[in-house]
């Protein structure tokens, strides 16, 4: 999406929010998983305590059921605390508001302005695009921490409407964007940006280490990273735009057979998207290949196949990047039931074939983003 601005109006472009429909397919798995695992338990996660390096601020991420990785941040003066989304697909911050009153408000954390004393207000309004409906609210200015760094004066997102019937049992209150300041509402400074800019961080980069359900310990990095969380050495890709974090993919193939990027194309690192997303042609082909059934608005495949089938090699920059078949197959809520992790649509997005790399690929390897040359850099994720 492109930014619209006019008589104080700004459309946000915002990555899509996962559904629980999409993420959790059977009712008894999120019920199931909120009683092990209360939505109050991520406010145990300190903003200050380090699992890296001294040098480096790194954030404990909390992993839902590998679909939704969420840390703390705190808004104001004193601080009042936010569980988001650190998305690298959109480049803005919003949390709820106090004067929101849709259902999806009320039962998460909210900003209340009148407790902070540095908060700003702003005469703008904006509207936060959401996969399905639509986010409505203000934009302020006030001070967020997170880890160790503050960044004051930060523009934010204060939603005062969320029909959006997803986002109600969401594992998150709000978005902390980490895309490229052109993605952003116009005249204002995204929070990376902005701790830049303020001199705060050592060095222009953050990392992303995500875990897998079954381990412990996802982590945020910024301002440098920290080598114990991967192995080998990173490989440096160049971006090929700067608003995503967008490079050229060389080519996908399976058991040596070229499926998709044939002449080369386009691929989003995105950390806000659970899947591997292409155009819906070969989307549809790559579930043949792995014999995925089409039942019930979902893509399903037999769970054998999760030890079976072949890798699907991702070449990017000449390097192979192995996808295995545990991957991009996982687990339902029956040892009978598993489904594809790959998902159509991303011919919207442009004439150029196109690819989104979200947390399947992630979870694999280490992604550091380089914001001082431009690039990112990948390894093996211990």
């Amino acid at each position: 999406c492109e930014k619209m601005a006019h008589l104080g109006f700004v459309q946000i472009p915002l990555t899509k929010v996962k559904s629980i429909r999409e993420n959790l397919r059977e009712k008894d798995l999120l019920l199931n998983f909120l009683k092990e695992h209360p939505y109050n338990m991520i406010q145990k996660f300190g903003l200050k305590g380090s699992l890296c390096s001294p040098k480096i601020s790194c954030l404990r991420l909390w992993n839902y059921l590998d679909m939704v990785y969420v840390g703390n941040i705190t808004i104001g003066t004193p601080p009042q605390l936010f569980s988001v989304i650190f998305d690298t697909a959109s480049s803005d911050l919003w949390v709820p508001s106090n004067q929101c009153h849709s259902r999806a408000c009320v039962t998460h954390r909210s900003f209340n302005p009148t407790l902070s004393s540095t908060f700003q207000s702003s005469n703008r309004t904006v509207k936060l695009a959401p996969h399905s409906g639509l986010v409505s609210g203000l934009l302020g200015y006030d001070t967020v921490q997170i880890g160790r760094f503050k960044s004051e004066n930060q523009a934010f997102g204060l939603s005062q409407s969320e029909p959006v019937k997803e986002l109600e049992n969401a594992f998150f209150d709000g978005v902390l964007g980490l895309g490229y300041p052109s993605l952003a509402i116009q005249g204002t400074t995204p929070v990376f940006d902005n701790l830049r800019k303020q001199g705060q961080i050592p060095e222009p980069v953050f990392a992303l280490y995500l875990s897998t359900n079954t381990k412990k310990g996802s982590v945020l990095m910024i301002g440098g990273v920290d080598n114990n969380f991967f192995t080998g050495n990173l490989k440096w890709v160049p971006l090929s735009a700067r608003n995503y974090w967008q490079i050229t993919l060389d080519r996908i193939t399976w058991r040596g057979v070229v499926v998709g990027c044939t002449r080369g194309c386009q691929a989003i690192l995105d950390s806000g998207s659970a899947f591997l997303l292409g155009p819906s042609r070969q989307i549809s082909s790559i579930q043949k290949i792995i014999q995925a059934r089409f039942i019930e608005n979902e893509y399903q495949v037999r769970c054998c196949a999760r030890t079976t089938l072949a890798d699907f090699i991702f070449t990017i920059n000449n390097v192979q990047y192995p996808v295995p078949a545990r991957a991009y197959i996982r687990k339902g809520s029956t040892p009978r039931r598993c489904y594809s992790n790959f998902s159509g649509g991303t011919e919207s997005l442009g004439k150029e074939e196109t690819w989104i790399l979200g947390e399947v690929f992630l979870r694999l390897y280490f992604t550091v983003f380089d914001r001082g040359q431009n690039r990112i850099g990948l390894a093996i994720a211990v």
